[in-house]
């Protein structure tokens, strides 16, 4: 059995200079790999969603609330103020156009966010989602601001006994306030699954080749040798 000479170059037979290991570093370090240097990146996409989404979507949001929700009628009968219908469901009227109108604009906003950031990360995700939550409730309380006074009393004593006069607009769920963050985050993902361009996959990993070839080609001679070997001693022995 021969054994390989000494001496012999056993090294890598990967070109000088070149570490596969060192190429798959670099290239992950330029995908980002959500290291802390995105971060800046992503809370300034985050602001740039969340304030319009909030402004945008509040201001619609209590004009609607203002327009569509069904008053809750009140009356004034000597020193108490009653409700007019004590049956009727416009305080939960109130409550489902809140929540109806919201589900409407935060679909709205999700889809027009995805068409003006389609390459958005997680930051345009957040900032959508506090942007709408802020957004409902600048939508509350500006909805109360502009509808009907907050002062029964005074406003009972004004109409006088007997005469209707509207309750201030109220929310009786506040669990209303986080169909705009859902629609709108819902609706972002949805599309951002359906339209978004596949990224295609990264080539699999280059695994360093240890042994040189020249280390293959004594092996092939020394299993050349062992086989020449092995036949020589057969036909010996069959002489």
């Amino acid at each position: 059995m021969t054994e390989p000479e000494p001496g012999r170059d056993q090294g890598p037979a990967s070109p000088p200079g070149h570490d596969p290991w060192a190429a798959q570093a670099v290239a992950g370090s330029q995908d980002g790999g959500g290291g802390p240097a995105q971060w800046p990146g992503e809370i300034r996409d985050g602001l740039l969603v969340a304030v319009p989404t909030a402004l945008v979507t509040g201001v619609l949001l209590a004009l609607a609330w203002l327009w569509w929700a069904p008053r809750v009628p009140l009356v004034k009968r000597g020193d108490a103020v009653l409700l007019a219908d004590s049956e009727g469901q416009q305080a939960v009227g109130s409550d489902g156009t809140f929540l109806l109108a919201g589900l409407a604009l935060g679909a709205l906003a999700g889809v027009a966010v995805h068409l003006l950031r389609r390459r958005a990360g997680v930051g345009t995700v957040v900032g959508l989602a506090v942007g709408g939550f802020l957004g409902a409730l600048l939508a509350w309380r500006l909805g109360i601001w502009l509808g009907p006074t907050q002062d029964v009393l005074a406003r009972a004593a004004e109409v006088g006994d007997d005469v209707r006069f509207e309750a201030p607009l109220e929310l009786g769920a506040k669990g209303v306030l986080l169909g705009l963050p859902f629609a709108a985050v819902g609706l972002h993902m949805f599309c951002t699954a359906v339209w978004m361009p596949r990224e295609t996959p990264p080539p699999p990993a280059e695994l360093p080749h240890w042994q040189s070839p020249r280390w293959h080609e004594a092996s092939g001679r020394q299993g050349g040798d062992e086989a020449g070997g092995n036949g020589a001693g057969g036909a010996d022995g069959r002489a």
